[in-house]
């Protein structure tokens, strides 16, 4: 490895596989910097044990038992990410009150960029977009660890029972048991609520939509919010643990307690497969905006089903590659 050429060849074929193993770790550990940090350990591993690789597998297989290997250790404390509605029941607005819980709390979202490989196949990109989305997500993480890793490899991935096995270093036969034991916990979870149903590319319905919440949002619009938000839908703020449910309770918090963020901006992004913005509010202080919130949307027959607010922005702006302030816009500096 004391050639620069090689050692430059080596870097290059471990990045290639950055993103999917960020996609595999992320959905293993419900955490994006804990997913990041996995990778990172992964490809170090490999890096300097490559002169042991003997070729019996893949590179890509070899480096997916390192990342294995790594998140198994990660979760052997026990640690499950969750969303506010897995720990508490909703809180109606009248007792709402912001409670924050530790960072290592909650699941946490992803820009797609990181973790979504580019693929060829539509029916294939559609199961990596749909297996990143915050509700599968929060189901894996009801899920013990190696089962866990038999239902991405196998239903996500696409790995034959016998390759799991052999990474796993285990019989083809627990492979298949673990994986039905997966299956039955991941339908008891879709049963107890509906995922969202988002096309991809979005349809034009949903663009509308997306674009009739954005005015609503950056306008205040309470009445059309509230038409364009299911009887059901739920909003959450992580790091807080409240949670809101139904167009009434969600638009009473936005102009109390969220009345500040009246007048704010917000600028598309990609988050676990589904439509998000980049929530700015207005600064006082500097007449511009300044980042407030990612915010992930679910829909599902024309209507927004979830709002999910993610407060931390000292640490999802960077991650999404976003400023942390706007400046104010022409005729407004005027």
């Amino acid at each position: 490895m004391s050639d620069t050429a090689t050692t430059t060849d080596l870097d290059a074929t471990l990045e290639r596989h950055r993103v999917e193993l960020t996609g595999y770790c992320y959905r293993m550990l419900g955490s994006s910097f804990e997913a990041e940090d996995a990778v990172q350990d992964t490809l170090v591993r490999a890096w300097r044990s490559y002169d042991k690789f003997e070729g019996r597998s893949s590179v890509r297989s070899w480096l997916y038992r390192i990342a294995t290997n790594v998140c198994l250790d990660m979760l052997s404390a026990g640690n499950k990410r969750a969303r506010p509605m897995d720990l508490t029941e909703s809180t109606p607005l009248a007792q709402a009150a912001l409670s924050p819980r530790p960072d290592h709390t909650w699941l946490e979202p992803m820009p797609d960029a990181r973790v979504l490989p580019t693929v060829e196949d539509p029916a294939e990109a559609a199961v990596a977009k749909e297996s990143v989305r915050l509700a599968f997500m929060a189901a894996l993480q009801q899920l013990p660890p190696k089962q866990r890793a038999v239902l991405i490899l196998r239903e996500v991935l696409a790995w034959k029972a016998s390759e799991v096995a052999e990474l796993l270093g285990t019989s083809v036969a627990s492979v298949n048991s673990a994986l039905q034991r997966a299956r039955a916990t991941l339908s008891e979870q879709r049963q107890a609520g509906e995922a969202a149903a988002v096309s991809d590319p979005l349809d034009e319905e949903q663009q509308k939509l997306l674009e009739r919440y954005v005015a609503a949002f950056e306008g205040y619009d309470m009445t059309e919010l509230t038409a364009l938000l299911h009887e059901d839908a739920i909003m959450t703020m992580p790091p807080f643990d409240l949670w809101l449910t139904g167009p009434a309770d969600i638009t009473g918090f936005m102009t109390t307690l969220g009345a500040s963020c009246a007048n704010s901006r917000l600028l598309p992004v990609q988050a676990n497969g589904l439509p998000g913005f980049a929530h700015y509010k207005p600064d006082p202080d500097t007449g511009g905006y300044t980042a407030w919130a990612v915010q992930v949307l679910e829909t599902s027959e024309g209507r927004i089903t979830g709002f999910h607010c993610f407060l931390d922005t000292k640490r999802w702006f960077p991650l999404f590659g976003l400023p942390l302030n706007l400046e104010a816009e022409p005729d407004q500096a005027q």
